[in-house]
């Protein structure tokens, strides 16, 4: 059996790993950039609870590796700039164990380290299309190294090259794209902070927010948001350090010392910030008629608000390789089977993860009310929810 997966990702390494090492399976995992090339990685994130228990029962040793180059994502809290508490929660209430704070570089480091010789780099993807004897199939040509090669007559072709993948819109056209009205910006910056910044923290000055938590070894993850209109791009006035330092200082008090420093890195890195608009598309797992599976943001882009992003990248691929090691194992080779329970066991989890984020980004729109919003976050409705995300992870009976 031959399985080519693009994008040596987060999905992609997962996937790489776990289906290389199945008998009789040919897997080669074609990655655009060069080995050692992490420099698109610059930032930090933060991955979710969910995540870490389903890499956990899928492939422990690979959470470990992961556990072990980050820190422990153990509280979320939310205040105003000026200081002001509005809700701070212990993950191990909502959770069976902690996320991981992590920078983005790192995370692929120990990722590709991970997926080993089956990943090839430096791939410029030159055709994507179905394979010429057999529909159900596919075929795939790319460059590397000056040379074109070309594998036909394969048997699950697997996207993991992200929101934009170009798999996706070969096999099954452009996704709807759907603007939420808020700009965001991320900046990974050295940890000055002198202990004032550490876990899990957002800060409001009415719908603009920070967000930042400190990562391995010694850096910073900073996030900006804050309303635009939902048509148009980000003005370029707003990302200016006036206009930023205006937007999180407090009209009538003076910025707490955490929103002060974060306040002084913003402004101070505007060159290297890098500013999105948060946005979704239409979530779908499988090509019609033909064996080719999305997995993470080429299945699924969504907002960020609840840190699900890469934490969903995970949970698919740790669902999906599972499934498809058991059916192997079991004798069951009908790929189009595996795609037709993989969608089953995903696609309502993920119709789920993408409504409670949009709904969570209530507290960045135009004329947001933070505090109003952050009160319902105290209530039993979202923290039920937030048990759900971080719990029911839907992982298929047990990974062998």
């Amino acid at each position: 059996m031959r399985i080519v997966i693009v994008g040596a990702g987060v999905a992609g390494c997962v996937m790489a790993r776990k289906l290389s090492r199945l008998d009789g399976v040919e897997v080669i995992c074609l990655e655009r950039v060069a080995p050692d090339d992490h420099s698109e990685a610059g930032t930090g994130l933060n991955v979710g609870p969910n995540a870490a228990k389903a890499l956990r029962l899928a492939d422990p040793e690979l959470a470990d590796a992961i556990t072990h180059a980050s820190f422990a994502w153990t509280t979320w809290r939310i205040s105003l700039t000026d200081g002001t508490e509005l809700f701070s929660l212990k993950l191990r209430d909502v959770a069976e164990g902690p996320g991981w704070r992590i920078r983005w570089s790192e995370l692929y480091r120990v990722l590709r380290d991970a997926a080993g010789a089956s990943v090839q780099y430096a791939c410029e993807i030159a055709d994507i299309g179905r394979d010429a004897t057999d529909p159900r199939k596919t075929a795939i040509a790319w460059t590397q190294n000056g040379k074109t090669q070309r594998i036909d007559d394969i048997d699950l072709l697997i996207a993991a090259d992200g929101r934009y993948s170009r798999v996706r819109r070969a096999m099954s056209g452009e996704p709807s794209i759907k603007q939420t009205g808020v700009a965001i910006s991320r900046v990974l910056v050295a940890d000055t902070s002198n202990g004032l910044i550490d876990d899990y923290e957002q800060w409001f000055n009415g719908p603009n927010r920070l967000l930042a938590f400190r990562v391995p070894p010694g850096h910073i993850y900073i996030a900006c948001a804050f309303p635009i209109s939902p048509e148009a791009d980000i003005p370029p006035h707003l990302k200016t350090p006036e206009a930023l330092r205006a937007a999180y200082t407090p009209p009538n008090a003076a910025p707490s010392a955490q929103a002060a420093w974060m306040i002084g890195q913003v402004c101070a890195n505007v060159a290297d910030t890098h500013w999105a608009r948060m946005q979704e598309h239409d979530a779908l797992y499988h090509a019609a008629d033909c064996n080719v599976l999305y997995l993470g943001d080429a299945a699924h882009g969504m907002v960020p608000t609840l840190g699900q992003g890469a934490t969903q990248a995970i949970e698919d691929a740790s669902v999906a390789a599972t499934l498809i090691a058991q059916r192997h194992a079991q004798g069951q080779r009908d790929v189009a089977s595996w795609l037709n329970d993989i969608t089953a066991l995903r696609e309502q989890r993920m119709r789920f993860v993408m409504e409670f984020s949009l709904d969570a980004t209530d507290t960045m729109l135009e004329g947001a009310d933070p505090v109003e919003g952050t009160r319902h976050k105290t209530e039993a409705p979202f923290i039920n929810r937030l048990k759900a995300l971080y719990n029911d992870v839907g992982l298929p009976l047990k990974s062998d």
